[in-house]
């Protein structure tokens, strides 16, 4: 049996990762372009591309801040972000090694861990993990689960839409007699984090035999890489149901489920859920900004909400650490907008305050 990979156990990978490698090549040292580079969260990718677009344009129309190199009149022609979306446990990997100026993760890592790793971490966005369907003739909003249904999907106890379980839910749906087909991740994802700890937040029976991790040994399905693999498997296979990011099924046009929460309310997922779930959060006492925001408390709140985190090393060089934070800069002052278009919630005024006291209390670059 495969064991799972935690996120406490992030730090172990790492570790042996770096001693196979006599030589590790540092980002700074290898690249050529002025470019900041990037990799992880598959669930963030769709507004950092958004990002990195608008601020290209920014840096070209003459920002504040454009980066180290650029020159003072002619606009950079290369991307000013070259981010690579490979699952959070690969993006976690890339930063440690210093291949990459940061690493973007759904999974925060405790104090301890990034202690070991030589990691700063903070949020730059919060969104919504769905549950996307494709049956013929449900439309996106219009099929319901619990969260115990959902959990027995998976699981594999529920294996037909025509389930009493399912139909119980949805009396006014008109399901197939079909058999589900599954469809989960492959690869370390903080994706299957976040969805895999919300189920074993309302069905004991997929604490005790799945759990939550970025890697768990699925009881059926489909295998599928990335949050593209999983959305089109979905979309090329009849009766089925997977998990994704939920900008991504917006864009992909996927079905996407209402979820009952923790106060027995089946809510839409939408930015103003995803918002009334973030605010219950206590960022100001939380370490490190380690904090999960799955099935939180309130009326509107979806309850697969996730922070995308910003993994940097805090030994990197000036220049390139400066030009990352000021990207990051822009993101938290100019780029509210982009998120919310996409279906994102940015940070509130006073997160984006303690973000920015973390960055001048834990890097060089940062202030």
């Amino acid at each position: 049996m495969t064991q799972a990979l935690t996120r406490r156990m992030i730090g172990a990978v790492a570790a042996t990762l770096l001693l196979a490698t006599a030589t590790p090549v540092r980002a700074q040292d290898a690249l050529t372009s002025n470019a900041v580079t990037g990799a992880g969260s598959t669930f963030a990718y769709p507004v950092l591309s958004r990002w990195a677009n608008a601020y290209k344009r920014w840096v070209a129309g003459g920002g504040d801040f454009p980066m180290a190199g650029a020159g003072l009149e002619d606009a950079p022609t290369a991307p000013a972000i070259d981010y690579e979306p490979i699952g959070s446990l690969a993006g976690t990997m890339r930063v440690k090694e210093a291949a990459v100026d940061f690493g973007a993760s759904d999974v925060p890592l405790a104090s301890g861990e990034l202690s070991k790793l030589a990691l700063g971490q903070f949020p730059i966005v919060i969104g919504g993990v769905v549950a996307v369907v494709n049956i013929d003739g449900v439309a996106p909003g219009k099929i319901r689960f619990t969260g115990p249904v959902l959990a027995d999907i998976f699981l594999g106890k529920i294996q037909s839409w025509a389930d009493p379980a399912i139909k119980a839910i949805n009396p006014d749906l008109k399901l197939p007699d079909a058999r589900i087909a599954v469809v989960r991740r492959t690869d370390g994802s903080g994706t299957t984090y976040n969805f895999t700890n919300y189920l074993s937040k309302v069905s004991p029976q997929w604490k005790e035999t799945v759990g939550s991790d970025l890697i768990v040994k699925w009881p059926t399905g489909i295998g599928a890489r990335g949050t593209t693999g999983v959305s089109q498997t979905v979309k090329q296979t009849a009766n089925s149901i997977g998990y994704v990011e939920f900008a991504n099924a917006v864009q992909q046009k996927l079905s996407y489920a209402l979820l009952q929460n923790k106060a027995g309310q089946f809510v839409m997922p939408e930015p103003r859920s995803f918002q009334a779930a973030a605010n219950s959060a206590d960022w100001a006492g939380a370490k490190d900004f380690d904090l999960l925001l799955t099935d939180a408390p309130g009326n509107d709140a979806y309850p697969i909400v996730a922070t995308v985190f910003v993994l940097m090393n805090k030994d990197a060089s000036l220049n390139r650490s400066r030009n990352a934070f000021n990207f990051f800069t822009w993101v938290l002052d100019k780029g509210a907008a982009d998120a919310a278009q996409l279906g994102y919630v940015p940070l509130p005024d006073s997160l984006v305050k303690q973000v920015k006291a973390h960055w001048r209390a834990n890097y060089k670059a940062g202030s």
